[in-house]
């Protein structure tokens, strides 16, 4: 038992150092994408329309600095390192970075894990969380959102596996799904499992798997029977290695679509200049560039809203 677990462990390890070693070129979504290219910045200009609507009274985690929650998972094209393995490049930190520069502030990029954000924002610890959160009703009551991105969820499997089709309740019945906890693909999958037990089908058995060395290798070594997550995220995994396929996508305002947003505290006055400030480069172009840059313009939005209707609503 001790030997398989040992051999399993260096399966998943050189699948992620091959990944990770090849990472330097990919293309999705008919994107081809150079993280070496990708890893000089894109800047915005000063928006002073933004900056007249920053509160009177800002008290920021860092003065003079824009304090972002970045996962730091890596997790391409939202979030991977650099070379130096401390520097965290993609998209987040690019949109990031474009809401700094328009509203006067340094960015500052704290990594940090899925769990920490929602306490480390109502603290104040940072000023936002830029790390693909998806507007909710739940989350509306205790956080501001400014969107920026939509919500494409997919499901993948092994490249050989015999699942065709995910798309919908019926589809996951019986089945192993790696999913993060306290996600809103989380709550779609319990929602459809519910429907599912009502219909005495087969419950799903969740695999809260968090990293991506781990979930690689339980979906290799048939642990996990699929992953559902983020479709970028997925696209690009299957793109570099070949061994996984997508069977499925779903909105993740699931019956309804979702967007991503800028995380910010409940009536902390900041979103509105957050708001502002990606409607500026939404219409300026460095927003499309950025997107577009990591392979994710079919995700994008014609503008910015507050607190929209989201998943639950």
């Amino acid at each position: 038992m001790k030997q398989t677990s040992r051999l399993l462990a260096l399966l998943a390890t050189s699948l992620w150092i091959a990944t990770m070693a090849n990472a330097e070129t990919v293309k999705i979504n008919g994107t081809g994408i150079s993280v070496e290219a990708n890893s000089a910045p894109v800047h915005a200009p000063l928006n002073p329309q933004a900056v007249a609507l920053l509160p009177k009274n800002l008290n920021l985690a860092v003065p003079g600095k824009f304090t972002v929650a970045v996962a730091a998972l890596n997790s391409p094209p939202l979030t991977l390192f650099s070379d130096d393995n401390k520097t965290l490049l993609g998209s987040e930190v690019d949109i990031a970075r474009l809401v700094a520069d328009s509203l006067g502030l340094r960015l500052n990029v704290v990594p940090t894990s899925w769990e920490d954000w929602p306490l480390g924002v109502s603290s104040g610890k940072y000023d936002a969380a830029i790390t693909n959160v998806t507007v909710t009703k739940a989350r509306k009551e205790k956080f501001d959102f400014a969107t920026y991105r939509r919500d494409s969820l997919g499901f993948y499997v092994k490249s050989d596996s015999s699942i065709t089709k995910i798309s919908q309740a019926e589809d996951i019945a019986g089945l192993r799904i790696i999913v993060g906890s306290g996600t809103n693909q989380e709550a779609i999958l319990l929602a459809w499992d519910e429907q599912n037990q009502k219909k005495g089908l087969k419950p799903f058995i969740p695999n809260y798997v968090k990293d991506d060395a781990a979930q690689t290798l339980a979906l290799q070594s048939g642990r996990a029977d699929a992953y559902f997550g983020p479709n970028v995220i997925g696209a690009w995994k299957a793109a570099l290695t070949g061994r996984t396929k997508r069977v499925g996508t779903v909105d993740g305002g699931w019956p309804k679509a979702a967007h991503i947003a800028v995380t910010l505290k409940k009536d902390s006055g900041l979103v509105t200049a957050v708001n502002a400030a990606l409607n500026g480069v939404i219409k300026g172009g460095e927003y499309d560039k950025v997107l577009n840059r990591w392979g994710e313009g079919v995700e994008r939005l014609d503008h910015s809203e507050i607190n929209p209707p989201g998943l639950g609503d």
